[in-house]
């Protein structure tokens, strides 16, 4: 939705909209990040040979919910961003608001296990400046999303970026499922140091 072509047929201008977006992701996933480091520290007192085999556990449960294994899905929201608020606010309020919950990452839709992964991974750092480093790390990779979108000027550009973006969705999701065994064998291959 948040494209210079979009923003130009309701008034506003797609750099201050999107400089907000990714604002609002850094912001949101910080504040998630440093919620779970604080309560990773409160819970577990400090990371340890546990916290890695912990998070190789979550890596792995997250990795058989993304592959369906005994018919199991990867839970979520059925809540997405208030689309009404793009013909409601400002650019950079929605741009802003928009920002913050995709950024928190649970507030939404979620659509791989990563996402879980990586809060997971911010408690188990049982630091709150480790939470939030992973946290504004999360935002704002997620909150760059939006860079694709800064040539769509026009229709014709839009329905080649949606194309695109479809023909990424499969070999994205493999590599994301790559990654993830990698870091499953790379947390193995710590705690066993």
């Amino acid at each position: 939705s948040i494209t210079p072509l979009g923003e130009r047929g309701r008034h506003s201008s797609w750099g201050p909209t999107a400089t907000a977006f990714l604002i609002g992701n850094l912001a949101g996933g910080a504040a998630m990040g440093l919620a779970a480091g604080a309560a990773g520290a409160a819970l577990l007192g400090s990371a340890g040979a546990a916290s890695v085999w912990a998070l190789a556990i979550a890596l792995a449960a997250g990795l058989a919910l993304e592959l369906r294994i005994a018919g199991l899905a990867l839970p979520s929201l059925r809540r997405q961003v208030d689309e009404t608020w793009l013909t409601r606010y400002r650019g950079w309020v929605y741009g802003l608001g928009f920002g913050v919950q995709l950024g928190a990452g649970l507030t939404t839709i979620v659509v791989s296990s990563t996402v879980y992964v990586t809060f997971i991974a911010a408690l188990l750092s049982a630091s709150p400046l480790a939470g939030l480093m992973l946290g504004a790390l999360f935002g704002g990779l997620r909150g760059l999303t939006l860079l694709p979108a800064r040539r769509v000027h026009d229709p014709r550009r839009l329905m080649r970026l949606h194309e695109r973006m479809l023909a990424l969705e499969r070999p994205t999701r493999h590599a994301a499922l790559a990654a993830q065994l990698l870091l499953i064998a790379l947390a193995a291959a710590l705690v066993a140091l």
